[in-house]
């Protein structure tokens, strides 16, 4: 038997948030690869969604380590250890195809060379979600051949502002910013407020996306044998 990917996000603070996690929940689904359980909203809401779903199961984040706090609150509240069955996986990170495909999106937006980088992370209070975020800046940095500031929105200084302003003062007159999240919504207004000239769309849609996920379900699957 397949066990289902559950897929774990806080979707509470926006419609259009919501709509792309549901995509998202399709895409894989639609694969055919394993059955596919969304399990989107607030904590309360999650857990019970998660309990719903019969069979053997892997608990799957769909969000990005550092690029998503109310999710990764939300996931740390989840009495995984203690569910029958199943196992889950760590948020996506510092895969090399996914910062690939993060320096292809700079790229597409207009970046250059001359161009001074910000990674655009939200933070958690979670040490292991920083460390994954410095490397994707390193490995970010290492592709672009370019030093990459990070920048954070909430918990964690110094601020995206910050790095912006930093850059501007070591004499980078355009900056870019590559948006360490995997979907849209209200953190984007925050960004879209940077006086930069790009930045990146969230990392979804895209079917390295849906690949990723699916080698984690993969990979993860065979803990439940």
């Amino acid at each position: 038997m397949v066990p289902t990917m559950v897929l774990v996000a806080d979707d509470a603070r926006d419609a259009h948030r919501r709509e792309a996690l549901c995509g998202l929940a399709e895409a894989v689904a639609d694969r055919g690869e394993a059955p596919v359980a969304p399990a989107f909203g607030s904590p309360d809401e999650v857990a019970a969604a998660i309990r719903s779903v019969p069979g053997p199961k892997v608990v799957v984040p769909a969000y990005v380590a550092g690029g998503d706090v109310a999710s990764a609150h939300l996931f740390s509240r989840l009495d995984l250890a203690h569910l029958e069955n199943s196992c889950h996986t760590t948020p996506l990170g510092a895969v090399p195809s996914i910062v690939a495909d993060l320096a292809g999106r700079l790229a597409d937006s207009g970046w250059s060379p001359e161009d001074g980088v910000v990674l655009a992370a939200d933070g958690t209070t979670g040490g292991e979600e920083r460390q994954v975020v410095m490397d994707v800046a390193r490995m970010l940095s290492r592709r672009l051949a370019s030093p990459v500031q990070v920048g954070y929105l909430r918990t964690w200084a110094p601020s995206v502002f910050d790095a912006v302003d930093r850059l501007r003062r070591d004499g980078r007159e355009r900056v870019a910013v590559a948006a360490w999240r995997l979907v849209d919504g209200p953190d984007f207004d925050l960004l879209r407020s940077l006086d930069v000239t790009a930045i990146t769309a969230p990392l979804w849609p895209s079917d390295l996306i849906v690949d990723t996920l699916l080698a984690q379900h993969r990979a993860a699957k065979g803990r439940l044998v």
